[in-house]
């Protein structure tokens, strides 16, 4: 599995020790992939979850972190707080040299609260942790590269993906979309392990969970989208839409 990680500390050196601790439990644990990435300033990751769509599943981060005029200050809760009104769920794990802040790190969902220095063992019982509590959920999102960037989607929010020449729209629910270039085959790959996903024809790849209606012509989605239905689709088409609803007949 992959797992986006982000690290925040102003010191370099902090950002480099984690940064190896991740890596050895990675290194010991091969079936799980860290895509890691560092920030040294709390500005800077902010801005990556706020503008680039930066959606990390862990997050360590120091709590004292020096503002803009040079002074050492909590920024960490700070930024942490404005994570969570952005609706950032991360799990957040706090690394600082006092414990002045351990009750306000819970006040925003903090997964854990570690002293500096952080020895291995440590990092690894958070991280043993982190993937037993969130690999079932993980199971839920696919991650998408799009115009350079990771981003993860869930996978109940995709109404639909069409097929334009060498590309895919992905239509997602609130009307955001998203266009990949990748092959139809290629997605349905990716999606094929949620049984609400199927196949119609070379075009189209839809969520049955927003079927309103079929005819053996269209298909009407609960967001109001008809999609004209390639020929000979439609049978096919049926028995997986009652075989979805009604798996015991």
């Amino acid at each position: 599995m992959t797992y986006l990680i982000a690290l925040c500390d102003d010191e370099t050196a902090e950002l480099d020790k984690t940064e190896e601790l991740l890596s050895a439990y990675e290194k010991n644990h091969p079936e799980q992939d860290f895509m890691i990435e560092c920030f040294e300033s709390a500005e800077e990751l902010l801005y990556m979850v706020e503008e680039r769509n930066y959606a990390p599943d862990l997050i360590f981060m120091d709590i004292f972190m020096p503002g803009q005029d040079g002074t050492s200050v909590s920024l960490g809760i700070d930024a942490a707080k404005r994570l969570r009104d952005m609706g950032n769920k991360a799990k957040l794990c706090f690394l600082t040299t006092s414990r002045e802040y351990a009750l306000e790190a819970f006040d925003v969902d903090a997964a854990q609260y570690l002293l500096k220095p952080v020895a291995k063992d440590r990092i690894t019982a958070v991280l043993d942790r982190f993937l037993e509590e969130t690999e079932e959920n993980r199971k839920k999102y696919i991650l998408l590269k799009i115009e350079g960037r990771i981003v993860k989607v869930a996978a109940k929010d995709i109404v639909y993906c069409e097929a334009q020449g060498k590309t895919q729209r992905m239509y997602l629910a609130g009307g955001s979309e998203h266009l990949l270039r990748m092959t139809l085959r290629e997605l349905y790959e990716m999606l094929s392990g949620y049984q609400e996903f199927v196949r119609v024809g070379v075009s189209y790849i839809i969520n049955l969970e927003y079927i309103v209606s079929l005819t053996t012509q269209e298909t009407l989605l609960d967001n109001g989208q008809k999609i004209y239905l390639p020929r000979g689709t439609y049978r096919c088409l049926r028995e997986q839409y009652f075989a979805y609803y009604c798996p015991n007949g």
